[in-house]
């Protein structure tokens, strides 16, 4: 059976890199994939850091909790740390069900989601 999900990708590091690595990651990952434009916006706990972000849709035979492990994974090998967010990758949505429901309302992914659907 086929889920359909969303995906919020972030760095602060090494931003295009990053976002770029994950994206084709993604790509193979997930069928009827989509892709926003990406987007810099500052960091929310007012670090002055930069972050570059991007929502990703498509399907997946994947259940929710080992795509959230690959997702994970992912962030493992892009050695992300606290203060270092190489890559920050969070499940929005899986089928129906939302997650970070305290991010939907950000402006980042308010302007992003048009991009997706």
């Amino acid at each position: 059976m086929k889920h359909y999900v969303i995906i919020a990708l972030g760095s602060n590091r090494q931003q295009t890199v990053h976002i770029q690595w994950a994206s084709e990651r993604l790509e193979e990952m997930l069928s009827d994939c989509r892709m926003s434009r990406t987007i810099w916006t500052d960091d929310i706990k007012g670090s002055g850091k930069k972050y570059l972000n991007r929502l990703v849709c498509g399907t997946t035979t994947l259940s929710v909790e080992t795509l959230e492990r690959e997702l994970k994974q992912m962030e493992v090998i892009r050695k992300r740390t606290k203060e270092q967010v190489t890559l920050d990758l969070d499940l929005m949505q899986y089928d129906q069900q939302r997650y970070h429901e305290k991010d939907w309302p950000r402006p980042y992914i308010q302007q992003l989601i048009p991009d997706i659907i």
